[in-house]
Order: C-alpha cells, then structure tokens, then sequence
C-alpha cells in the first residue's frame, strides 16, 4: 500500500521536520552485538552471530526513526542494545549526551525513565497474573513517582489517554483483545514519563484497521508528551507513514539511511529497491516490476567477505566480493553504504 492510500487511511498529514529545529537525542557509534555459540560438553565458543556488526545512527527529539529489514537482520536486537536490554560487545551509545557504557546502577535506573520499549506480542509482554491497574501502576512505585491517591489519579488518566477506560482497571490482560492489550502497553511505557519509546514491531500482531488506530495513537502521543521514536518493522508502509527518516539494515548492517521521502521515492540500494518492489499497488489490475532476490539470506555466523548483499545482488562487480563498502553520503541527508555509488 503506497502512501497516498496509508494517509487516506489514517487521515493524519505528515510532516518532515526542519533540520535546524532538531537537537540529538540519541547517538550511536559502531555498535555491535556478537553472540557466542557454543558446543559439546564443555560449552566451548566455536564461533560468533553477528547479530548487529557495527550501525552508526541518531536520533532527533521529536523524531520518528524508522528501522527496517527482513527476519534476522539484527533490527530488534540492535534496539535491545539501545536500550542496554542486551549487552552491546562493542561500540557506544550516548543518551543527550552521556555514555550509557559508562553510567552507574543509580544513573542507569533512572535513565529507565526516560527510556521505555513498546514490545512485539501485547500478550506475553504483560503478566497474565496481575490486573491492569498493578501492571502500569508498578513502575510508578518502583521509581517512587506517585503515591496513594495521586498513583490512582495517574493511572486513570493514563487509561483514558489510550483509549481504555479507568473502571477496566481490575480486568486480567486476558480479557482484552489484541489491540486493548497493545493499548496497555503502550500506556505502561507512557508511566514514567519517558523522552524514548522504541516500539520493536508495535502492530504487526493486530488487524490492519487495528494498526491504524494505534499507529494513530502513536502520533497524538507524540505530540502530546513530546515523544521521540524507534519504530522498528519490517512493514515499509507503515515505516513509510509514521517515520521521519528510515534505516535499512541486512544481516547486520545499515545499507541505506536517509528521509522517508527520499527513501521511496529515489531508493539507491539494490537491496532497498528490491524491498519497494515488492510492496503490492491497491489499485485493480496495476502491476509493477518486481525485483526478485535469488538465493538466501547468508548466515549472520559465517557472513560472507566483502558487501554482505553481494551473493544476492543484481548489480555485483568484483569489488563486491572483496571489500565491505563504507556507509557514506551519496546527497544531502542520503547515505548508501555501495560500491555502485
């Protein structure tokens, strides 16, 4: 679905913001994250999963970063070590200007409130043992935010802020439907009042007309609490109608990243081209040319040499097979990582 239908849908205009209104909210320099796998008796390392293998981005207040990509690129694993959920092997991430590396338990306890993870499935993120007033309401008492009435008074209002009502509050997660619970979560992560939410594939377990609403929600949010997000997905129109700028990782790495407009409309990969290709036109009987990918995805264990996209790639030259290309500005505010360019 292209953009002009999406925003039919969701009758919400969208907007780039001015670059010299933005000021960093988050950096991250050479990231990495590398699994060890081990085997036999003894546990011994044979090797390494190159789950996330050096992504350098930034993120603006008030933006909305989208990151894309097939199964197993390392998208929500990269957003687990943004969030220090997952221990990062190498690299560094600042948070308004301050190494997370580097903090200590106090400092990163408090940084929790300002960074909250809206996750995948809005069933199994939530204890099923607990009523929906305890499930947003303990990580108020856990930072010591709110008390007795004033605890109840928030929880309440932010029940009504999704769109959930404050007398549901004593029902169990299973007694909501799947949109309901994602609602809850999300008002869970609105508790603390954060500056982040990094939303890893916030509706790609709902109903399409169920992913407006809550993809609606998100914007309104956005702007009421001034909100900066990580939305990460792999559906590209959904990425297209929320995010501000959009990176597009495979199997570890960041191969394009530049504005969501610049993105579909002069895609420079051939990666990302055939992404777009593949998104199916709403229209009766239109067709498009598809780019289709031979061969698999290679193993994030034992990645090949040179560009990673090379035993798939339309376009290959012998550099390809030989030297990783740097990602590197090909225009303003566009960046390819390809020798093409």
């Amino acid at each position: 679905m292209d953009r002009e239908h999406w925003c039919f849908l969701f009758c919400l205009p969208k907007t780039v913001k001015e670059s010299d209104q933005l000021e960093t909210l988050l950096s991250v320099k050479d990231l990495k994250v590398h699994f060890p796998v081990k085997k036999g008796f003894f546990g011994n390392t044979t090797g390494y999963v190159h789950a996330v293998d050096g992504i350098s981005l930034s993120l603006e207040k008030g933006e909305t970063l989208g990151i894309v990509g097939e199964s197993g690129c390392g998208k929500t694993t990269a957003g687990m070590a943004m969030l220090r959920l997952e221990e990062p092997t190498e690299g560094q991430v600042f948070f308004q200007d301050k190494d997370i590396a580097k903090m200590t338990h106090k400092e990163r306890k408090s940084l929790r409130c300002e960074m909250q993870i809206i996750f995948q499935d809005p069933y199994s993120s939530l204890n099923p043992r607990m009523p929906l007033n305890r499930i947003i309401a303990d990580p108020m008492k856990i930072h010591n935010l709110y008390t007795g009435k004033a605890l109840k008074e928030r929880v309440a209002y932010l029940l009504e802020t999704v769109g959930l009502s404050p007398e549901q509050g004593n029902r169990y997660p299973h007694e909501f439907s799947g949109g309901q619970r994602q609602r809850i979560g999300i008002a869970r992560a609105l508790a603390l009042n954060p500056k982040l939410i990094i939303g890893d594939e916030p509706v790609s377990a709902l109903d399409v007309s169920i992913q407006a609403q809550i993809i609606n929600l998100l914007i309104d949010l956005q702007k009421e609490f001034q909100l900066s997000y990580i939305i990460i997905s792999h559906d590209l129109a959904v990425v297209e109608y929320i995010c501000d700028r959009i990176a597009v990782m495979y199997v570890g790495k960041i191969v394009e990243f530049t504005t969501y407009d610049k993105l579909y409309s002069d895609p420079k990969h051939p990666y990302t081209q055939a992404l777009l290709s593949a998104i199916p036109k709403p229209e009766p009987g239109a067709r498009k040319q598809r780019i289709v990918l031979g061969g698999d995805v290679p193993s994030p264990i034992n990645p090949p040499s040179g560009c990673r996209f090379h035993p798939r790639c339309p376009k290959v030259m012998d550099i390809c097979r030989q030297r990783q290309p740097e990602l590197s500005d090909v225009e303003s505010g566009h960046q390819v990582a390809c020798h093409l360019y």
